[in-house]
């Protein structure tokens, strides 16, 4: 491929597809070692409409099936409902509704150092990396079970 070539776009249909979407290596990134569906706490639910913050790095969901919201790993700890700017995320196609995950790529002694939300569109199956961030603090493990 030559360098005025754009890189296909990543299209899938499956929780699975998301997750090697999210594992692919990317240079000088850092890998991903787990990837975590998102599932709605209250009815299973996996399709949401996803919020992101604009100065802050933080991801909230909501259930497209219950509207039930939750924070994506520790975006409770920086997400402010007075903040200027926070934005659903969109899909170039136009849509809003996405299934989700969290790539984490992790400390030699497990804990999480770096998070990334990954989504792929419910209506025309295009994947990408809306949000990452770098987890500074330990322990932080737990992370792996709040998406």
């Amino acid at each position: 491929m030559t360098s005025d070539q754009a890189e296909p776009r990543p299209y899938g249909q499956t929780f699975e597809d998301l997750a090697a979407f999210l594992q692919r290596p990317v240079p000088d990134g850092y890998p991903v070692d787990q990837v975590r569906e998102c599932v709605c706490r209250s009815c299973a639910g996996r399709s949401f409409e996803v919020q992101v913050m604009d100065e802050e790095s933080a991801a909230r969901r909501t259930c497209l099936t219950c509207k039930a919201r939750e924070f994506i790993a520790d975006s409770a700890e920086y997400w402010d409902d007075d903040a200027p700017a926070e934005y659903f995320c969109g899909c170039p196609c136009g849509h809003e509704e996405f299934a989700a995950a969290v790539g984490f790529s992790l400390r030699e002694d497990g804990d999480v150092r770096w998070l990334f939300v990954g989504l792929r569109c419910l209506d025309c199956g295009l994947m990408g990396v809306y949000e990452d961030w770098k987890i500074s603090y330990g322990p932080s493990a737990f992370l792996l079970d709040q998406v």
